[in-house]
């Protein structure tokens, strides 16, 4: 409806009508393919929204001729932004949800959901709900009152977690809001969790809007090349390597670069190592590829790390499970190249920076280093290096009598249940995790046979993010099944997203790993000293009053079942064989399937001969952490502090251009 006084040139809706009509209309594109920016809303209604944006979700959903945005019921507000993020991920941030919350505690269950997307470099839109700009009838229920400031409320809460933070106090300020919030959305650089809060009156306050608002809009997502004189001189470092080596990281994916590193590999033999994110940037099999690298990497990747004279990162943010610390970079004057979107990340490790596209960055690259490749033996180390290691995860994942025989109850390896995922689903399938013990076997022992095959979050690690992220893959390509694979702690973190594949008819495959315990913190505790202490489900001891009584009866497959999943147990390797056959038979509209089973969790994967710096007690009463803390000091002393600065020598520089 259009006002009488402009009738030509404004419409007149409410703030949340405009929000949403605002949102149909908006695209992105990047090489001259453009998709819709916002595939959807997801929500839950409270008082702070149900009367603003669900009433104007509602009208665009019955509104004819309209552009609409759907709307999905989400179960858990943390749990709709995880899902978020695991599309947008999917999509190679070209797309994304958003998200609307009520005011209170519906609004700041989204904080840990803005926190890992902004940490991981993944754009999704949060709009969390405000209490009365007005304030006429202040206190209202679940508002903040801080007698220090009156204009301070619980959403000022996503500023630090957001990218782009910005409340919407009069309809005014909403354009200049919602552009800002598209621009940070659609730049690979600043991109991350952007927060529109708008409070619960101004939702349903009307305003004459100029219709240029709500025109089709594109946004492009840019590929900077880079400057040619850092790829001449990142070119004479290399060509100075005797034992080069790339780090790959998520960049190399959202770039679409991995056919551009593929060349790059193919014509120079340097081999890759990956971080989570970069994970499966290379296919499994490929010469060069050497699998994980750092805290959770390979033998094979970290022995080559330990000796590295250059290292090239691309599209990697250095964390320190991908440096082991800071320990994996071992070699005498060892430099860095980076390559990156972002010059935050590219300056890293006093590396030289190539601020660039991942994929324009590795294309200019390889002509600048035609003629270059490292040496046979070096080629030779590589291929040795990589089939010990290939024997290794033979082993975990079909162990020798030896180490079945010694199972308890005939239980099964984690290394077995993710053997038998790896080797019965399709190569395009989808393998996902994201905290606890499973994302660094996963990362250590997957073979990833296809570029979007392997979705582990690991800069948050948050738990709870597999049950809603699954479904957030499934939406983004219905083609690929997705297999969620969750430790019985992530999953008692947010189950309740099972009701809302259902409700959606998404199918899911949740692989719920039993072991009665956080078994990762608990190996971790152990490595530190502490014992296990306070990581097993168990009941309080009558006498001991501790918590080393015998297993909690929880059932976490009928807890399933109820949620409306179909529910597997399996009790033997060739049940669970069974069990992932019939979940890929299961209807690609049958909803959840959970396959249940439990494991020894005291039965480790190989060993990456590496390291992760975690503080242990500098004193204690307890053998077991003093002996900890002397383990402890002296991994410290191979931590390296990556200052030097790096530029290629002056006859480098002359090779490099002769």
């Amino acid at each position: 409806m259009t006002s009488d006084t402009h009738a030509a040139t404004t419409v007149r809706l409410t703030v949340a009508q405009a929000v949403v009509r605002f949102l149909a209309h908006q695209w992105s594109e990047r090489d001259g393919e453009r998709q819709k920016l916002f595939a959807g809303c997801f929500g839950i209604f409270g008082h702070g929204n149900v009367a603003g944006i669900g009433q104007a979700l509602l009208q665009n959903e019955l509104a004819d001729g309209e552009e609409h945005l759907p709307y999905v019921l989400a179960r858990n507000e943390q749990a709709m932004v995880h899902t978020s993020v695991a599309y947008a991920r999917q999509k190679d941030r070209l797309q994304t949800w958003a998200c609307t919350a009520s005011v209170g505690p519906g609004s700041t269950n989204m904080l840990t959901g803005a926190a890992l997307a902004t940490i991981n470099r993944i754009p999704v839109l949060l709009l969390p709900s405000g209490t009365f700009a007005t304030r006429v009838s202040a206190p209202v229920l679940q508002e903040l009152e801080q007698p220090y400031a009156g204009d301070v409320t619980v959403n000022d809460a996503f500023r630090p977690l957001s990218r782009f933070f910005d409340r919407v106090s009069r309809p005014e300020q909403l354009p200049s809001a919602l552009l800002g919030a598209m621009r940070v959305l659609t730049d690979p650089v600043e991109t991350g969790a952007v927060t529109i809060s708008l409070p619960q009156d101004v939702q349903a306050e009307a305003h004459d809007w100029p219709v240029e608002l709500f025109a089709p809009r594109v946004w492009r997502v840019a590929r900077p090349l880079p400057e040619a004189v850092d790829v001449e001189d990142a070119a004479a470092i290399i060509r100075s390597a005797r034992r080069p080596m790339v780090v790959a990281g998520g960049g190399v994916h959202y770039s679409g670069a991995e056919s551009a590193l593929q060349a790059f590999c193919e014509a120079t033999g340097i081999p890759v190592g990956e971080s989570q994110a970069g994970k499966g940037s290379l296919p499994h099999g490929h010469p060069q590829q050497m699998g994980a690298v750092g805290s959770t990497g390979t033998t094979a990747a970290n022995a080559l790390a330990a000796e590295a004279d250059v290292v090239i990162g691309v599209g990697t943010r250095w964390s320190d499970f991908t440096t082991a610390s800071r320990t994996a970079f071992r070699a005498e004057g060892v430099r860095f190249v980076n390559i990156n979107v972002a010059r935050f990340d590219a300056g890293k490790h006093a590396g030289l920076s190539v601020v660039a596209d991942a994929r324009e960055a590795l294309t200019a690259l390889t002509a600048a280093l035609q003629g270059y490749a490292v040496d046979d033996a070096h080629r030779s180390r590589q291929a040795a290096l990589w089939s010990a290691w290939d024997a290794a995860v033979e082993g975990a994942f079909h162990p020798s009598t030896d180490v079945t025989d010694r199972l308890a109850d005939g239980l099964l390896t984690q290394g077995q249940v993710l053997g038998a995922v790896n080797e019965l689903s399709d190569p395009r399938d989808v393998v996902l995790c994201a905290a606890g013990s499973m994302p660094g076997d996963i990362h250590k022992l997957w073979r990833v046979r296809d570029r979007k095959g392997y979705h582990v979050e690991y800069g948050y690690s948050c738990m709870g993010y597999e049950v809603p992220a699954s479904i957030g893959i499934r939406l983004a390509d219905e083609s690929r099944d997705v297999f969620a694979m969750v430790g019985d702690g992530g999953y008692l973190m947010m189950p309740t997203e099972l009701v809302t594949a259902v409700q959606e008819r998404v199918k899911v495959v949740v692989v719920l790993v039993q072991n009665h315990g956080f078994h990762s913190i608990g190996s971790l505790s152990e490595s530190l000293g502490s014992q296990r202490f306070g990581t097993s489900y168990r009941f309080r001891g009558e006498s001991s009053g501790r918590l080393d009584g015998d297993v909690l009866p929880v059932d976490l497959a009928a807890n399933a079942r109820s949620l409306g999943a179909h529910v597997i147990e399996v009790h033997s390797l060739d049940e669970l064989h069974q069990a992932i056959k019939e979940a890929k038979a299961w209807p690609a509209d049958g909803g959840p399937v959970v396959i249940h089973v439990e494991t020894d969790p005291l039965v480790h994967a190989p060993d990456s001969a590496s390291w992760w710096d975690v503080p242990v007690s500098e004193v204690s009463d307890l053998d077991t952490t003093r002996t900890a803390y002397a383990e402890y000091r002296d991994h410290k002393t191979t931590q390296r502090p990556l200052v030097a600065p790096t530029r290629p020598n002056p006859s480098e520089s002359a090779e490099s251009t002769s």
